[in-house]
This record gives structure tokens, C-alpha cells and sequence, in this order.
């Protein structure tokens, strides 16, 4: 009887040895609004225990079990935090890429202000509206200038690319798979697909899509 115990202990331990190992390999790069690589940002995932991360050159890698999770990454650079959230589902095993772009996160710069508004009294009603009028004008005029900076400085390290995929499209009688595209360019697909889509706003080129791939044409 105790012999039969310890066998049916021992199958249902490579039971849960088994149920536990299966999952996969989530990786991939991690980028700031002007597509560079990120070296030191944090990445966490809510695996059970947590797993935490530093990107090194700009990479990170989980091993996760099956299952559904949210991965975090943060990086905070002269005073202005980055972030990105992710959810993902892990259904089978295999290697996923999940490419993060970081976005600035205005919060933090806001957390520390504070405004005085004294006690509620007829007499100050107008103190009070123009206070809060003020902070919002604040806020929202800090907000518009990162942005505008932000994109600026994107749209500037990405020309020289865009003039060589318009130059790629026109080598190939006007119009390229974007598969073709980037072969010939040293850039990431995550990068890319955000100097076509840029092109593309700029009405320079036309995006069509065949099948899983895109054909470029120019206009």
C-alpha cells in the first residue's frame, strides 16, 4: 500500500512538473518615440513570482507559462517617465516577439503640484476659479510642447530612411513589396512600418494590402 502511495506521489509530482515547464520565450526590443533602442529600462511581467528585468542594448527576454499576463516597461530620463503596458495571452509554446515602444507619461511631472485654494467663502469664489484656470493652461501647454518635441525629433531621424525607401520603390518601376523593403534597410519591422506609415500621412505613398504582406506604390 505505501509502495502504491509513493508511485501515485511521483506521477502526479511529473504531472505538475510538466504543466508547469510548458509555456514559451516572450523577447524583443525596446524603443523610445524616435525608434532608438533603450538601454536600462525596467521590465516586469505578472508571472507568479514576478519577473523583473533591466534591457541591456536595448533587449529583454522572459521565459512565461501559458496563460494571460501584462509586461511593464518604465525608463525615466531627465526627469520624464516613459512607460508602455502590454497585454499578452500564451497559448502554446514557441517564441514570441513583442517589440515595446515607450510612451512619456505626463503624471509624474504633475504629481507634485499643488495648488492653494482657500476655504470655501463667497468672496473667494473667483480666486479659486482663476487658480485652477491657470494650472489647466499650465498643464496642457507642458504637455503640447513634449509632444511637439517628441515627434520632431522622430520625424528628423527618420528622413535619410525615407528618402532611401521612396528611393528602393522607385528602383523597382514604382512599386515594392515591403518584404523587399526591408531587406535592403538595416531597421527593425517595428521601425518601418512607422516611417511607411509617416510616408503614407505625407500622401508621398500608397499602402495596399495583399495578402499577410504590403505593396508600396508610390504616388
Amino acid at each position: 500500500m505505501r509502495f502504491l502511495k509513493k508511485i501515485l506521489a511521483l506521477m502526479f509530482f511529473l504531472l505538475v512538473s510538466v504543466n508547469i515547464s510548458y509555456g514559451a520565450t516572450v523577447h524583443g526590443n525596446v524603443y523610445d518615440l524616435s525608434l532608438t533602442k533603450i538601454d536600462g529600462a525596467k521590465i516586469q511581467v505578472d508571472t507568479i513570482p514576478k519577473q523583473f528585468m533591466i534591457s541591456q542594448e536595448g533587449k529583454y527576454s522572459f521565459d512565461i507559462p501559458s496563460g494571460s499576463y501584462t509586461i511593464k516597461a518604465e525608463f525615466s530620463k531627465n526627469g520624464v517617465v516613459e512607460k508602455e503596458t502590454r497585454n499578452i495571452s500564451i497559448s502554446r509554446e514557441g517564441s514570441y516577439i513583442i517589440d515595446l515602444i515607450l510612451f512619456p507619461s505626463f503624471d509624474e511631472d504633475f504629481k507634485e503640484l499643488e495648488i492653494s485654494i482657500p476655504e470655501t467663502n463667497e468672496e473667494h469664489e473667483i480666486i479659486k476659479i482663476v487658480i485652477i484656470l491657470l494650472a489647466l493652461i499650465i498643464i496642457v501647454r507642458y504637455a503640447t510642447t513634449k509632444t511637439k518635441k517628441k515627434v520632431s525629433m522622430e520625424i528628423n531621424e527618420s528622413d535619410d530612411y525615407a528618402g532611401k525607401i521612396i528611393e528602393i520603390i522607385k528602383n523597382e518601376h514604382g512599386r515594392a513589396t515591403q518584404k523587399q523593403i526591408r531587406k535592403e534597410i538595416p531597421l527593425s519591422e517595428a521601425k518601418i512600418s512607422l516611417i511607411i506609415s509617416e510616408l503614407e500621412h505625407q500622401n508621398k505613398i500608397e499602402k495596399i494590402k495583399k495578402g499577410r504582406g504590403n505593396i508600396i506604390k508610390l504616388k
